[in-house]
């Protein structure tokens, strides 16, 4: 859609609810069938008239419930009954296109192609982006040389493919591909492999060091130069990229590292191995982990790790907010059968996400929780039994 610097403008719901087939597929393709419940009226500072459709789509398997994406959100839908009959006519105007044609009061004979006693109701609702990263895990980039880059039998997913599976925006699942690190070799979206990612990460550490270059400041070219024999230029590039911002000085590209996503990567790589890890041990292995500069801080791992101060000694266990469930009362569910009582600090990292439009995590905890004091400390237990 080209923008447009917009004067005055009107939103007019145009319930026609006349159903709009995308170019190039069937009837019986739900996930693809649009609907054209809105036009935007207006008109720029020039005064010119425009009308901007937006195009919206149905997106669903067989056995999920159907969501309407348009651009950049994503909508539940229900089935809501009206008391006036709604009629499917075609080429209906609306009195606003009458009053601008000359009209001698004549009669107009016209089809009426059915009738509804109901229609589609939206709420806003979040993306259900979980399944994009169990198709994407289902064969992760391992590296040119890998095996299964040589066989072509294992899943790989273009764009157009996570479109028609995933039931959120075009936007919300660019913007979790970007989230998840998954970058686009050859057509396809791929999530790197974990190993393989930290392996790319300690390239461009090692150089760094070597170089006795900031971290604020890392040349892309002279990155590319040196360790393109050992990996794909791209992949250099990809992980500069995960781990850095990009910007231009004096024509020359750099990336600024980040210590906090470099510490995090570290801890994951150092947990993901090991059911418990004493806290104290941990923290000193962490430390002398990470490159000579950096300073690792538990408050790096919100989301990724928990720490329970109850045991003795205090332990840390890799626990990812994005592989909890996606549902709110299966959320907490699976939270407080993990840890009966958590404080707001505690439990916020796993929920934030959880918060809707205008939603905050107190009102959360407030429908899924109740509180008490312990020990001088409000903390959180579930509403309902858990088994």
């Amino acid at each position: 859609m080209r923008k447009t610097r917009v004067g005055k403008i009107s939103w007019r719901r145009a319930w026609q609810p006349i159903p709009v087939l995308l170019p190039g597929e069937s009837h019986g393709q739900r996930s693809l069938v649009g609907y054209r419940p809105w036009s935007l009226k207006g008109s720029d500072t020039a005064g010119v008239a425009f009308t901007f459709v937006i195009l919206l789509v149905i997106r669903g398997d067989k056995d999920e419930q159907a969501v309407l994406c348009s651009e950049d959100k994503t909508y539940d839908l229900k089935v809501a009954d009206t008391s006036n009959m709604l009629l499917f006519i075609p080429g209906c105007k609306i009195p606003e296109q009458l009053k601008m044609e000359e009209t001698h009061g004549n009669i107009i004979h016209t089809e009426i192609f059915g009738f509804s006693n109901n229609y589609w109701e939206l709420r806003r609702c979040r993306p259900k982006l979980k399944k994009l990263k169990k198709l994407l895990m289902e064969n992760t980039y391992e590296g040119p040389d890998s095996e299964k880059e040589k066989d072509s039998s294992h899943s790989k997913y273009t764009t157009e493919d996570l479109l028609d599976q995933i039931q959120a925006s075009e936007e919300e699942i660019m913007t979790q591909l970007q989230v998840l690190n998954a970058c686009e070799i050859g057509g396809y979206w791929r999530i790197l492999e974990f190993d393989y990612e930290m392996k790319l990460l300690n390239h461009i550490t090692q150089l760094v060091d070597s170089e006795s270059w900031s971290f604020s400041k890392v040349p892309l070219n002279t990155c590319l130069q040196e360790l393109g024999p050992l990996e794909p230029e791209e992949m250099i590039e990809h992980c500069l990229k995960c781990y850095g911002k990009k910007y231009t000085e004096e024509g020359e590209v750099y990336f600024e590292l980040s210590a906090d996503k470099i510490c995090r990567a570290t801890a994951q790589m150092l947990l993901q191995n090991a059911v418990k890890f004493n806290l104290a041990e941990f923290q000193e292995v962490w430390q002398q982990s990470v490159p000579e500069g950096m300073t690792t801080r538990l408050d790096q791992l919100k989301g990724l790790a928990l720490v329970d101060r109850q045991s003795r000694p205090e332990i840390i266990f890799l626990l990812k907010a994005e592989d909890l469930p996606e549902g709110d009362q299966e959320r907490f569910n699976s939270l407080f059968s993990l840890r009966e009582k958590w404080t707001e600090e505690d439990i916020a990292p796993y929920i934030q996400d959880l918060c809707g439009e205008k939603q905050t995590i107190g009102a959360l905890l407030t429908k899924y929780a109740r509180s008490s004091m312990q020990n001088g400390v409000k903390v959180y237990n579930s509403r309902r039994p858990i088994s």
